[in-house]
């Protein structure tokens, strides 16, 4: 059956209720069903180095599953039961897939980010009461094991630590070499050390164990993680199966090979990819630890799909930017489709991306509390552009509002707030912290994403801001509250607010205003460097400061952030036309009920295609002054 319009979506889900589907109830179950259909079709493929003819491993999904057995089988003889935490920080590998999966199945699978700092990656450690933790031997270029290490002294339930060497992907004379150089790692906790491949070579590949008798919650996935206590997603074995079975029913089949250079602690390449392989039987392949971030990555990156035959690449705005800009090198006639998400798509990279690469592109959406996906473009039918599509079968969005204490359904057009319901939503137990669930949920059912949004007459969603003020940087979310609790520290600052301003590349990146203590004198320089101390995220250290006479505030005294919004808008948007000479200027940024913030452009003299081509390139709307 075809995705192309609305019709299609009710037609699938016409057919039968969700609930009357013929899906495993567990991860196992799933998994065993794809092993036994396609045992000796390729699984999932994993090269250390970005050459397309570099040394690569492959499993079949008759390996997989038996490496999957063994690391299930391996976490309960270490004392996980269902109900307790495989941790894992770990770029991406192998051993980061068979992590993922033999935890879900044995206990409940924690995927923490490894560009965490220690203090984050312990919060997390004890919010969730890891047990095991996988993650790096000490290795050339990487700090993840000694930052564990350190995490570990402060997680008093962590009693083992596995470490997974990557120097096994290596030919000689590097494999050689990597022993010598090998960084020294402290320690000092108190858990025990093993080594993870060699452990799991000991166990039987078949379960020791009795499945789950059925669904239950089996991954937990932090949210951002810039303050102390990051917020922990619950996600079912259901929720996890429902992005898979999406995934196959919509996209993917065992002759699809998935180019995915996204990382395994994020729920787009571990729900919606991976699990959709899981699900449909498609090949994936993970190149290098860091993906994208990884070396020779965007200037391989066509020969790598051309070595992989790949139909289907998974990327973001970042990623498409700096891709499109490589020559297409290689034959990449099998390439179907670009499936994109985690910040929206500039309209200019949209096209620029078609027309350089050939490849038709796929905006979706998905968010972390929701087990990750709820709508996209429909890859059969018209691509709004802009928008993230429709939803997916079994998903209910409804944009709400609050009226005279009141929950009412917004119209046509009419911006609200998200909210979603499906089998990827966790009711009233979103979170590990009860308290965090308070107010989650409207109806009991409908998961408030924080995101502000419509739905057109076509019953195509678009999003138009962030009722929770997050900064998304590359799709990574990053709390403004940290920005300004630094900012708050320094003595000559009386009050700051902290955005997202608007970037070609990253989607956004943190910026800050201040108001000073009257009297008081400091630079925008001195406060950024300030900041660059005293904010203990990297990603969440301002790019850029501004010194305002007085902040714009509500009534009650809180900074008012739509106008900062306004104000970096203006100074990012004149700055690119500057730079490339243009004479067009901002004017004004108004609020649009549907498109959100747009800039009103005076061309002076400009034509408004040069304007498109400078502009486009950026998330945020414009439009020329009347």
């Amino acid at each position: 059956m075809t995705f192309a319009s609305f019709e299609d979506r009710n037609a699938i889900e016409n057919e039968m209720p969700w609930a009357d589907r013929d899906v495993p109830a567990t991860l196992y179950g799933q998994l065993s069903k794809t092993a036994a259909a396609f045992p000796n079709r390729p699984a999932a493929s994993f090269q250390l180095l970005s050459g397309p003819k570099d040394k690569a491993e492959t499993l079949t999904w008759s390996q997989l599953l038996a490496r999957t057995v063994q690391a299930a089988n391996l976490f309960r003889k270490l004392g996980v039961g269902e109900n307790d935490v495989v941790a894992y920080v770990l770029p991406n590998s192998t051993e980061t897939i068979v992590t993922l999966l033999g935890g879900a199945i044995a206990g409940i699978a924690n995927p923490i980010n490894p560009l965490l700092e220690p203090e984050q990656i312990a919060a997390i450690l004890r919010e969730t009461e890891a047990k095991v933790v996988v993650t790096l031997k000490a290795f050339p270029k990487t700090d993840v094991p000694q930052k564990v290490a350190e995490a570990c002294r402060h997680a008093p339930k962590v009693h083992t630590v596995l470490e997974v060497d990557l120097n096994r992907y290596l030919t000689p004379p590097k494999s050689w070499i990597v022993p010598l150089v090998r960084p020294k790692n402290p320690g000092g906790h108190h858990a025990d050390v093993l080594s993870f491949n060699a452990e799991l070579k000991k166990q039987n590949t078949t379960l020791d164990f009795a499945d789950s008798a059925d669904d239950r919650v089996a991954a937990y996935f932090h949210t951002g993680g810039t303050t102390g206590m990051p917020k922990v997603a619950q996600h079912k074995y259901s929720g996890m199966i429902y992005n898979g079975w999406l995934g196959n029913k919509l996209l993917f089949t065992e002759q699809d090979s998935i180019m995915c250079p996204l990382p395994l602690f994020h729920v787009f390449a571990c729900h919606v990819i991976l699990m959709a392989s899981v699900v449909s039987g498609a090949h994936t392949v993970f190149p290098t630890p860091q993906g994208y971030r990884g070396e020779g990555v965007f200037d391989n990156f066509w020969k790598l799909c051309a070595r992989w035959k790949t139909t289907f690449v998974i990327t973001v705005p970042t990623a498409m930017s700096a891709i499109m800009q490589r020559p297409v090198d290689a034959d990449i006639s099998t390439i179907k489709t670009a499936f994109s998400g985690s910040s929206p798509l500039p309209l200019e990279l949209f096209h620029r991306f078609e027309k350089a690469c050939g490849v038709r592109v796929v905006e979706g959406y998905g968010l972390t509390e929701a087990t990750c996906l709820v709508s996209c473009n429909p890859p059969d039918g018209i691509k709004k552009v802009g928008s993230v599509g429709i939803p997916f079968p079994y998903t209910n969005v409804r944009i709400l509002t609050q009226k005279n204490a009141s929950v009412v359904e917004c119209d046509v057009d009419e911006i609200g707030e998200i909210c979603v319901s499906n089998p990827g939503v966790f009711a009233g137990h979103t979170y590990t912290e009860a308290a965090k669930n308070a107010d989650l949920f409207y109806y009991d059912t409908h998961l408030r994403t924080g995101d502000l949004g419509r739905i057109d007459a076509d019953g195509y969603l678009w999003i138009t801001g962030r009722a929770k003020d997050l900064i998304i940087r590359g799709g990574h979310n990053i709390d403004p509250a940290e920005i300004e609790e630094a900012l708050l520290a320094h003595p000559a600052v009386a009050f700051a607010g902290a955005i997202g301003q608007p970037d070609e590349r990253a989607g956004e990146l943190p910026c800050a205003f201040v108001e000073l203590v009257d009297g008081a004198s400091v630079t925008e320089v001195e406060l950024l460097e300030h900041c660059k101390v005293h904010v203990h995220e990297r990603a969440a250290v301002p790019k850029h400061m501004t010194i305002l006479d007085e902040l714009p505030k509500t009534a009650v005294g809180k900074v008012f952030k739509p106008d900062l919004r306004k104000h970096a808008i203006t100074r990012v948007f004149n700055a690119a036309l500057d730079k490339v000479g243009c004479p067009a200027r901002v004017v004004s940024v108004v609020d649009d009920k549907t498109r959100g913030l747009v800039a009103q452009v005076d061309l002076h003299g400009a034509g408004s295609e040069d304007v498109g081509h400078v502009l486009g390139n950026y998330a945020n709307r414009w439009e020329v002054a009347d």
